[in-house]
């Protein structure tokens, strides 16, 4: 076996571990102090913690589970719960690119599923597996919250859109090769695992902003909205200010407890309840406010839940 474990990361480490170089476990504590200072309670950190020391091996490894329970004020048992229960921490040594391809429904119909198996059979590792050469570890994704760029594939969180088994695989190739590879989206390049999850502990590179977050198919919907000038009612009144005055402020349209009665906009359909309601409100207008209440027959009308008067 290579010093990269079997898939499941889940499971302990299968080597042992030496204690840190003296420089390393300074540097490393520094660090872990900076990051408790960020919380009110210490045990908020964990999360940050474990990031902080996968960015050192590569993966939570049991030293770093003690030095992450210190820090945080936990036991040892519940920073390893932590650690086993998110899958972005990984309990045995990772590749410095984790490749991953998602495989959920729309993805999957549009080719992430083709994908997926070549790309297995072409690196000779499955899900959660590492390349001899220790350069990457392949994942079967869920969703990615990008299925308007379907199929994706994302190499240490960072996408890439519309891929197919060939560019998946020039993909794989030029990070094995150590070339800058840039994401459709995102930073200049895809950064190591390691650097990643120091970013992820909250020391951030000044790369966040190096390109675009948000494509064209995604934005699309807001820019057909702004050509032609569509917005939501409640939009307009969320943004008074920015805006203008809002509809009714001058009185008009507006009920008696100061709310403004919000009307359906061109093209818009009233719903049932809104109509109910509408209608409610237009009756008790129409009733004089001095109409006499007859107690003993409102007493009479009440029923239980069988039905019968009482």
């Amino acid at each position: 076996m290579s010093a990269f474990d079997a898939p499941n990361y889940g499971t302990q480490p299968n080597h042992l571990e030496q204690p840190w170089e003296p420089e390393v476990a300074e540097r490393l504590r520094g660090d872990a102090a900076a990051v408790v200072a960020r919380y009110p309670q210490k045990r908020s950190a964990l999360l940050p913690l474990l990031h902080l020391v996968q960015s050192v091996d590569g993966y939570v490894s049991t030293r770093g589970i003690e030095l992450a329970a210190e820090f945080a004020g936990v036991t040892a048992a519940e920073a390893s719960g932590v650690a086993t229960f998110y899958t972005q921490y990984k309990r045995h040594r990772n590749g410095d690119y984790l490749v991953g391809v998602c495989t959920n429904s729309l993805c999957a119909v549009m080719g992430g599923d083709q994908i997926w198996d070549d790309i297995s059979d072409y690196l000779g590792v499955g899900h959660d597996e590492t390349t001899p050469d220790g350069t990457i570890t392949l994942e079967r994704l869920e969703c990615n919250a990008a299925c308007d760029f379907a199929p994706v594939v994302m190499a240490n969180w960072e996408f890439f859109d519309n891929m197919t088994p060939r560019s998946t695989r020039e993909l794989v190739d030029a990070l094995r090769a150590g070339q800058a590879v840039r994401p459709t989206r995102g930073p200049d390049r895809v950064h190591t695992f390691k650097e990643v999850s120091r970013v992820l502990a909250g020391f951030l590179d000044g790369h966040a902003d190096e390109g675009p977050s948000g494509g064209a198919a995604t934005m699309r919907g807001l820019r057909i909205a702004r050509e032609h000038g569509w917005d939501m009612p409640s939009s307009a009144r969320a943004g008074e200010e920015a805006t203008g005055p809002v509809p009714g402020a001058d009185g008009a349209g507006t009920s008696e407890n100061g709310k403004v009665d919000a009307q359906p906009g061109p093209g818009e359909k009233q719903s049932s309840a809104e109509a109910e309601a509408a209608a409610g409100k237009s009756s008790e207008a129409k009733q004089p406010a001095t109409s006499p209440v007859d107690d003993a027959a409102s007493a009479g009308n009440t029923s239980d839940p069988k039905g019968d008067t009482k």
